[in-house]
């Protein structure tokens, strides 16, 4: 029995989902910005939006958070779903609070009829990667970036 619960975002979790999303975005060396941590917080809430965010609670308080989104494909006759951000307070690790998320999004996934859920990781990521590895398949595709705007 774990002393946590899974559940979805909600529009009182503001004040405990920003500093969540502010340390898994400094994790990765990414910009915080108000403008884009408001646009984000209200597209979760935005029914033509197709994000979606769960948490990890344990008591009052936020442990953790994922935010995933369903996509079309052209490989794929139903949208399938990207897990985008997941991250696990620093204190909380190890405690099965990622592998929960990660089920809760599977679970989401399967109830929207999407066939596949994937994610990214950066290579370094080792701790996120045993993780990864005991949960999911590696695809074997390598992920190319270009900035079109920088």
């Amino acid at each position: 029995m774990s002393d946590f619960r899974v559940r979805a975002l909600e529009r009182t979790d503001r004040p405990q989902w920003a500093p969540l999303w502010r340390a898994y975005l400094d994790f990765y060396r990414a910009q915080w910005s108000d403008e884009i941590a408001n646009a984000t917080f209200a597209r979760i809430f935005d029914a033509l939006e197709p994000v979606h965010a769960l948490v990890a609670e344990r008591g009052d308080e936020l442990i953790g958070l994922a935010h995933y989104l369903f996509q079309r494909s052209t490989w794929l006759l139903n949208p399938q779903c990207y897990l985008q951000d997941l991250y696990v307070d620093e204190a909380a690790r190890g405690s099965g609070v990622g592998r929960a998320l990660i089920a809760a999004v599977v679970g989401a996934a399967r109830h929207a009829g999407a066939p596949r859920v994937f994610w990214n990781t950066h290579e370094t990521n080792a701790v996120a990667r045993r993780l990864y590895d005991a949960v999911a398949e590696r695809s074997g595709f390598i992920q190319y970036r270009i900035d079109p705007l920088g």
